[in-house]
């Protein structure tokens, strides 16, 4: 078992809380009642006449160097006003204020109560500003500072804060009065406010602090476990990408419950979040892709009772005594509902996956289901139980490996893919050399590479497939994948007649020789098996390059088929063998004509008449050849004068006449034709009876097996005989009645002759 899936989840168990460096946001309020002494209440937005007024209240803010306090207008331009002369009131701004101390916590990735303690105003005036500076911890237990600006317009005065080697740009402009903007970030952190070009800054600054802690918080840091974790999956990728033992994914399961509504890397939870930093990070470095998903695992087998006495009812649910869960028969594994870590949609089709891909593999070794059900035994079947796991997880691969992946995963997935992608650019403006037509391109063609092999006859893949990954070609006009797809999966096997449009469309892409030898190659190898289909395509792709008068290229494919027609045993399949080819149809016929009519191949259409003709078993005259003959009988033109179709209409209308001049007259006595094949007792008094003038009914009296049985031969031989069951005495007795169907369905036959032969014309 590779060791990355255990080295990824020991690696990442250290990683405990989440946060980052900095906290930002906007929050709703009520307006609170701000005063300041020597000013009064203060309106929100600011009003200009009152930012004067402030300023000229205020004083310097100083700023600290070493043990010194300095007031130095280039380091520090701005006025400042102490807490002791602000007052905040109104009913709501309490909680507003805990409200934003709470998401500054979190934030910041601080567990426990944190307060917040006023500590001054600032009141930045156009060119006010401060350069890079860090606060001090100015009360026991701060370790951060909260900025909140309050309504108020200007312009410039962004806020910038850098930790180490990262850094942030924030502005924290807002007007409207319902609203405000904060942000919070850890005391160590380097800061300076860029100088304001208009209006007025109006700034509240709290020292957050966390009370009787015996240390301040520093910001989460994860650089050790990230370089592990980078390290890790660069060698993974590397060795998956050279040696392809390793898992093709990496899944590590999260702690939290997530519904797809709630999945999203902005709504992680605790160390959930902070282990997608470190991924994220991670994964970037590695050159992996990493998502969101959703893990469904569904299991069901055998179950076994607890105890020695079955349980009553429909089913027990989970927890239910009296049932305990036993062999799995059937698993699944799946993963769903993607998600991006910059929040944007990931088209991913449902993937499955493995449990050597899980980090660790064992991760649901000791879960409880999230939901199971027991059901007692039914008739042959015993109990059995039906069990499922949920949970999000935070997946990776190789970035150079999701079209390989898709591929792998099955056509169920990977043909949506490539319909998405296709539909994309499309609706982009049909750029041949875009980004995703070299993408859908590549994935079609990992597609083709991995089409399940047709096996004993049986075609690769679901019907319609091949149509929809044709489909999605043609849209591309991707010329060289559509004709790997004819020439590896049509003519090798993977073919129905659903197929037929689709083919037909994407061959009208290719030079006519080239579609010409492929189609020859698709009729070669499925004509014996599905004529009627072949037939089909043969004559949709034979218009369409008559009318580019290219036709004449696909007379060798026409001679192939005529050669595969069925009827001839020495050309059969083997008995036995399977599938078993497709029964001919009337539209064969007609496709097949009308394909050789437009192939001018006389003498090739004057062969496959005779063979129709020749062998009535497989082209029978009433199921097949004259509904053909009809068809033809009502074209116009040189079709209807043409030798060969011309033939097979007289051979019809000769078949018509032959049975229209019989005598048709109901039975004159109760004597019923018998074809009864048995020669058991009871088969040979059921022969006697319908060979009796006299009589019309019979009483069978006999065992049900027996009489199960003479009612098996009369229905298998359609006997002119309607049967009840006569529930009096012992044995019952089944009561058998002749009837005229045989005479009704002549008369049928006769005035459908009759319409038919019409349609045929005169003789």
């Amino acid at each position: 078992m590779p060791s990355i899936t255990r080295d990824i989840h020991e690696a990442l168990q250290t990683v405990q809380r989440p946060g980052d460096f900095y906290a930002t946001g906007t929050s709703e309020i009520f307006a609170p009642a701000l005063e300041v002494a020597g000013v009064g209440p203060i309106a929100l937005p600011l009003l200009p006449v009152q930012a004067e007024q402030l300023a000229a209240l205020a004083e310097r803010a100083p700023y600290g160097r070493g043990e010194a306090t300095l007031v130095d207008t280039e380091v520090r331009r701005t006025w400042q006003i102490g807490a002791d002369r602000i007052r905040i009131g109104g009913h709501h701004w309490t909680r507003s204020l805990a409200a934003i101390v709470d998401r500054c916590a979190a934030g910041l990735g601080v567990a426990g109560p944190v307060s917040a303690e006023l500590y001054k105003m600032l009141v930045y005036d156009a060119g006010s500003f401060f350069v890079g500076h860090r606060d001090t911890e100015k009360t026991p237990g701060m370790f951060a500072t909260l900025v909140i600006v309050l309504p108020s317009k200007y312009t410039g005065g962004e806020l910038q804060v850098r930790h180490r080697e990262r850094e942030v740009c924030l502005d924290l402009s807002c007007p409207d009065a319902a609203e405000v903007a904060f942000a919070a970030f850890y005391a160590d952190c380097v800061h300076e406010v860029r100088p304001v070009t208009s209006g007025c800054r109006l700034a509240l600054i709290y020292n957050l602090i966390r009370p009787g802690s015996p240390r301040a918080a520093r910001p989460p840091s994860y650089d050790a476990e990230e370089d592990r974790v980078a390290a890790l999956l660069q060698r993974w990728a590397a060795r998956s990408e050279a040696e392809g033992d390793e898992p093709e994914k990496l899944i590590y399961p999260l702690e939290h419950v997530y519904t797809p509504a709630e999945l999203g890397f902005a709504t992680l939870k605790n160390a959930d979040a902070a282990r997608a930093a470190v991924l994220t990070a991670a994964a970037d470095r590695a050159e992996c892709q990493l998502h969101l998903a959703l893990v469904a695992i569904d299991e069901s087998g055998t179950a076994e009772y607890a105890d020695s006495w079955p349980r009553r009812g429909r089913y027990a649910a989970m927890g239910e005594e009296g049932f305990e869960a036993g062999e799995v028969c059937e698993r699944t594994l799946t993963l769903s509902d993607w998600r991006r870590p910059d929040g944007t949609p990931a088209q991913l089709p449902d993937l499955p996956f493995e449990d050597c891909e899980l980090c660790p593999p064992d991760a649901f070794a000791d879960e409880a289901p999230d939901e199971q059900l027991f059901f007692e035994a039914t008739g042959n079947a015993g109990a059995s139980f039906e069990r499922s796991y949920r949970r999000a997880a935070l997946v990776l691969w190789p970035q150079a490996g999701t079209l390989a992946i898709v591929a792998r995963a099955g056509l169920e997935a990977s043909l949506p893919y490539l319909e998405s992608i296709a539909g994309l650019w499309a609706a982009g403006g049909n750029a041949p050399a875009s980004p995703s037509w070299h993408e859908a391109h590549q994935l079609a063609g990992l597609i083709v590479d991995a089409w399940p092999k047709a096996f004993d006859g049986r075609p690769g893949g679901r019907p319609g497939q091949v149509a929809r990954l044709l489909a999605s070609l043609t849209l591309l006009q991707d010329r060289e994948t559509i004709a790997a797809v004819l020439a590896r999966i049509s003519a090798a096997g993977s073919y129905s007649g659903a197929d037929n449009q689709a083919l037909a469309d994407a061959a009208a892409l290719l030079p006519p020789a080239q579609v010409a030898g492929l189609i020859e190659r698709i009729l070669t190898r499925n004509g014996p098996w599905h004529a009627a289909a072949c037939a089909g395509l043969l004559a949709r792709c034979t218009l369409r390059l008559a009318a580019t008068g290219a036709a004449a290229h696909l007379l060798p494919a026409a001679a192939v088929l005529v050669t595969a027609l069925p009827g001839d045993p020495a050309r059969a399949p083997a008995a036995g063998s399977w599938p078993r080819p497709d029964p001919a149809t009337p539209d064969l016929v007609v496709d097949l004509l009308d394909a050789l009519h437009h192939l001018d191949a006389l003498s090739l259409a004057e062969r496959a008449v005779g063979h129709l003709l020749a062998w009535p078993d497989a082209f029978h005259l009433d199921a097949i050849l004259v509904p053909a003959a009809v068809k033809f009988a009502a074209r116009t033109g040189t079709l209807q004068r043409w030798a060969p179709t011309t033939r097979l209409v007289a051979a019809c209308a000769e078949h018509l006449d032959r049975r229209l001049a019989e005598p048709l007259a109901p039975p004159a006595d109760f004597t019923r034709p018998s074809t009864i094949a048995c020669r058991c007792a009871h088969c040979a008094e059921l022969a006697d009876f319908l060979a009796d003038p006299k009589r019309k009914t019979w009483a069978f009296r006999a065992a049900e097996a027996h009489r199960r049985h003479v009612e098996d031969s009369i229905r298998r031989h359609d006997c002119d005989v309607d049967t009840e069951t006569e529930r009096h005495g012992r044995p019952y007795a089944l009561v058998c009645t002749k009837n005229q169907k045989g005479y009704q369905r002549r008369v049928a036959q006769r005035d459908k002759d009759l319409r038919d032969r019409a349609q045929l014309g005169p003789a």
